[in-house]
């Protein structure tokens, strides 16, 4: 599993509780962004069409058709100083040096 929050790996070996918490940025883990159903460009942004609406997508909450996502999100709340991030930001200064 992946969180939403930081972009860490997580390794899980059983079901995710309702009130879990990412170890490393301890945002809740059985929340939408972190469920495989989870689809910002669907109806509810979710693709389960019997799940019932969900007003707060980061929030732990007590889906029954929860399933962990092992997508990396596009957009993280990890510090500046990460380093893949800052991979990316030296090859692309290091392409304007002489």
């Amino acid at each position: 599993m992946v969180c939403h929050n930081c972009g860490r790996e997580i390794k899980l070996i059983t079901k995710v509780a309702r009130t879990e918490e990412c170890p490393n940025c301890k945002a809740d883990m059985h929340c939408c962004k972190n469920c495989r159903f989870f689809d910002p460009g669907r109806n509810n942004q979710c693709t389960e069409t019997q799940a019932e609406y969900v007003r707060q997508k980061d929030r732990a909450n007590f889906c029954d058709y929860f399933e962990p996502s092992n997508r990396v999100p596009l957009t993280t709340r990890g510090n500046s100083t990460s380093a893949p991030k800052n991979d990316v930001r030296k090859a692309f200064d290091d392409l304007f040096k002489k």
